[in-house]
């Protein structure tokens, strides 16, 4: 049995093979597994005075129906809670991937470091997803972010 289940662990894609990939002046984000794009996404990113970290992070946690807590506030699951149905937490701590309960943001700078995205769209992801998983987060243009959002 236990043999069986390592065979069946073994037989998976490695996590390392499936990755995010967000550019920041784009407002934009790629799902890739085997190096190959699964789907795009339209972001919300880091508004001036609150940027986006740039970097290479881990997803660490995954939460369905988030609580959101800032200082002197905490808003439960709803539709009034600012992260939406789903969290994606990095391991920049403070920073994730998540919905939102104001889309008109989306496809522009203005969140306070996070990336949001539509609730349809990180319900979607989130079902992609692993704890493992590796998030590029791109401050600039380089020739990956160019390969993945040229035609976009």
């Amino acid at each position: 049995m236990v043999a069986a289940l390592w065979m069946m662990a073994a037989a998976r894609p490695a996590a390392a093979e499936r990755r995010i990939v967000v550019s920041i002046p784009d407002c934009k984000l790629a799902l890739l597994d085997g190096g190959q794009v699964v789907k795009l996404y339209r972001t919300a990113v880091g508004a001036p005075v609150s940027p986006s970290p740039t970097g290479t992070f881990q997803i660490v946690t995954r939460l369905t129906h988030p609580t959101y807590y800032h200082p002197g506030k905490v808003v439960g699951p709803g539709k009034d809670n600012p992260l939406g149905p789903r969290w994606l937490g990095l391991s920049r701590k403070g920073f994730g991937i998540h919905g939102t309960n104001e889309p008109r943001s989306i496809g522009r700078a203005a969140s306070h470091g996070c990336i949001r995205l539509m609730n349809s769209d990180i319900v979607d992801l989130f079902e992609r997803v692993e704890v493992g998983d590796t998030v590029e987060l791109h401050g600039e243009r380089d020739e990956l972010v160019d390969r993945l959002f040229a035609a976009e």
